[in-house]
């Protein structure tokens, strides 16, 4: 798995993160099991248009990583922030 982190884009991650965070608490007619296929291609359209609107399979790839990965980045924060509250309250 490390040698998918080379395919990360941070600006596409960092995107991919609020407009997922903006879905799961704004919208409420999209269920959350589909907002990691929502930011796989948020995340390929996005890298592809960094990218001048090339697309090749690293570009597919970073934007697919690095769109997956902004959801993985959400449910850490959630974790972490979750287990704080916990740890606080004893």
């Amino acid at each position: 798995m490390d040698f998918l982190s080379q395919y990360v884009v941070v600006i596409v991650l960092g995107i991919c993160f609020c407009l997922g965070y903006v879905i799961k608490h704004s919208v409420t007619f999209i269920p959350n099991k589909f907002i990691p296929l929502i930011m796989a291609v948020a995340g390929t359209v996005l890298n592809s248009w960094i990218n001048n609107w090339n697309f090749t399979p690293e570009i597919l790839l970073g934007g697919l990583v690095s769109g997956l990965a902004s959801t993985g980045a959400f449910e850490m924060v959630k974790n972490i922030r979750c287990k704080n509250i916990d740890t606080t309250q004893k």
